[in-house]
């Protein structure tokens, strides 16, 4: 029987809400209470730092911050600073990894790369070429001026295998909001944006639908929006 996973939907969500439900949602699946999910939303101005992020890849002054209405947490997932807000699909993959103990580590890696995948393919349906970057996390586009990032990826896996956290896809971002931080702590490379890519903004519930698409077909999901 092919697995099921229920897309949810709702919206524009400020940042510590969105955490407590991922929080609560982990738990209940952790306890075989409720199938694989997957959160599609938004969140307003907010930067958030992983648990290898140091302090000066925050570049605006707590003024600075107040000023741009920009909320700042520290959070549990891996990974450096990144940013989220207004025109950025963000997804949270709430699922159970397979997790023999002997394979642990890798179904994480695994799980990472087949997020990237999902993006991957989600931007091949725009005629864009992302790719990912040995050593590195996310999906990255070649450009002229170099190698540049469209989406972040960042995730926590709980003690019973159970997924939170996940991806930044930028479609509409106003990626002014990147001069703020360093982000990934990655100085050599920029970011983007598929609007930028494009040269015209995005269809967003488009790009959402083809997203749940491949979300599907990559971890082999029966889709259900809920």
């Amino acid at each position: 029987m092919t697995p099921i996973c229920e897309v949810l939907q709702p919206g524009c969500m400020p940042y510590q809400q969105a955490w407590d439900w991922q929080n609560a949602l982990a738990d209940s699946r952790g306890r075989n209470e409720t199938p694989d999910r997957l959160l599609l939303l938004q969140h307003p101005h907010t930067y958030t730092l992983g648990t290898s992020a140091h302090e000066d890849n925050l570049l605006f002054s707590p003024d600075e911050l107040v000023k741009r209405g920009i909320t700042v947490f520290r959070v549990d997932r891996g990974g450096d600073i990144t940013y989220h807000g207004p025109g950025q699909l963000v997804g949270y993959p709430i699922i159970q990894l397979p997790h023999a103990s002997d394979t642990f580590r890798m179904d994480v890696i695994g799980y990472v790369r087949n997020i990237e995948q999902v993006i991957i393919r989600t931007l091949a349906d725009y005629g864009i070429d992302g790719k990912s970057i040995p050593g590195l996390t996310g999906v990255w586009v070649d450009t002229p001026a170099g190698e540049v990032k469209v989406c972040a990826i960042g995730v926590r896996v709980n003690v019973r295998a159970v997924t939170k956290h996940g991806f930044a896809l930028n479609l509409n971002t106003d990626l002014s909001y990147f001069d703020g931080i360093i982000p990934c702590g990655i100085r050599d490379k920029g970011v983007t944006s598929l609007a930028q890519l494009l040269g015209a903004p995005v269809d967003e519930a488009l790009a959402t639908q083809r997203l749940i698409r491949h979300f599907g077909s990559v971890f082999g999901y029966d889709v259900i929006i809920a």
